[in-house]
C-alpha cells in the first residue's frame, strides 16, 4: 500500500488530503468522508483503488483530520461554505473530470457539489449518505451542536470511538481508532470545528435540494448501501434506486452507517467493476 499524504493551500486554509496513483487515462476518482471522520476512513477502498490502477484522493474537510480547522470567523462550516472550499481544491489538484464517491452526514455536501457540476462527474457513487428529508440527524450526533453540551462532547475523544463503533456495528481495531482520534487529541480546535459543522448542516434545506436534484440526475450512478443502517433507513433509497434507470443499488445485508470500515472488499468489487464500465 503506497498512500501518500499532501497537502494545497485553500485560500489562507491548508486542505490536506490522501492520495493514490493510477493510470493517467483513467478519470481520478474522489472521495469525501462524512461525520466525524476525515480521510483515513478511506485507507482500505484506496488501497483497493491503487491495485486497480485508478487515481484516487481523499481530502480531509475544512475542519476535520489534518486540515485546517478554522474559528467560525474565519470559515462558515455552511454546506455553502464547503460546496465552495471543495471547488477551489478540485481547480487546485487540476481534476477538471472525475468520479465521485460520497459517504455520510457532512458527505451530502459532494452530493451538492456534483448535481451544481455536473459536467465535471464521471460517475457517482454513494454510500449510506442521507438523501431525504425524511432524514433525521441521530441524537449522538445531534447532541454535538447542543449549547455547553456540545462543547464538552466534542472535546472527548472517546466520542468519535463510540459514535463511529456505534454506527459501524463492529469493533474497529485500537490502532485505527488511534487515527481516527489522533486529531481531537492535538488540539481543542478539532472538536469546536465538528461541533460548528453539526449546528451548520442546514440538514433539511440540504435534503430538498438533493431529493429535488436526484429526480433529474441523468449521469450514472451506484448506491452501495449498508442496510443494518441505524441512522439512516433503506426504503427510501430502495424507491429511488426503483425510479430511475440510471441508478443501481447493491444491497450489503449486514453493513451498517460505515460499510468501508468492515465491508471494503465487497465494495471495492462492485465499485470497480461500476467505474470501469462504459457509459450507457
Amino acid at each position: 500500500m503506497s498512500i501518500k499524504e499532501n497537502s494545497i493551500a485553500i485560500d489562507s486554509l491548508e486542505l490536506f488530503y490522501r492520495e493514490v496513483a493510477g493510470e493517467i487515462d483513467k478519470p481520478p476518482v474522489l472521495l469525501i468522508h462524512g461525520l466525524p471522520a476525515h480521510s483515513y476512513t478511506w485507507r482500505l477502498l484506496l488501497s483497493e483503488l491503487e491495485a486497480a490502477n485508478f487515481r484516487a484522493i481523499a481530502p480531509d474537510l475544512i475542519g476535520f483530520g489534518n486540515s485546517s480547522k478554522p474559528s467560525k470567523r474565519e470559515f462558515g462550516y455552511s454546506p455553502e461554505d464547503y460546496i465552495k472550499s471543495l471547488a477551489a481544491a478540485i481547480a487546485a489538484l487540476e481534476i477538471p473530470q472525475f468520479s465521485l464517491i460520497v459517504q455520510g452526514f457532512l458527505g451530502s455536501v459532494g452530493l451538492q457539489y456534483a448535481l451544481r457540476y455536473p459536467e465535471q462527474i464521471e460517475k457517482l457513487i454513494i454510500l449510506n449518505t442521507p438523501l431525504n428529508s425524511g432524514v433525521k440527524l441521530p441524537w449522538t450526533m445531534q447532541q454535538w451542536g447542543l449549547p455547553l453540551v456540545g462543547e464538552m462532547l466534542t472535546q472527548d475523544p472517546l466520542q468519535i470511538d463510540r459514535s463511529l463503533e456505534k454506527g459501524s456495528g463492529f469493533v474497529i481495531e485500537d490502532k485505527d481508532l488511534d487515527y481516527h482520534r489522533k486529531p481531537f487529541l492535538k488540539t481543542s480546535s478539532a472538536g469546536r470545528s465538528l461541533m460548528c459543522a453539526v449546528r451548520n448542516l442546514q440538514l433539511s434545506r440540504v435534503m430538498a435540494e438533493l431529493e429535488s436534484g436526484l429526480m433529474n440526475w441523468s449521469k450514472q450512478t451506484l448506491i452501495i448501501w449498508g442496510m443494518q443502517d441505524p441512522w439512516l433507513e433503506a426504503t427510501e433509497v430502495e424507491k429511488l434506486a426503483a425510479s430511475k434507470a440510471n441508478l443501481e443499488l447493491v444491497k450489503l445485508e449486514e453493513a451498517k452507517h460505515y460499510p468501508q470500515e468492515h465491508f471494503s472488499g465487497e465494495i471495492a468489487k462492485s465499485a470497480i467493476n461500476f467505474l470501469r464500465r462504459k457509459n450507457l
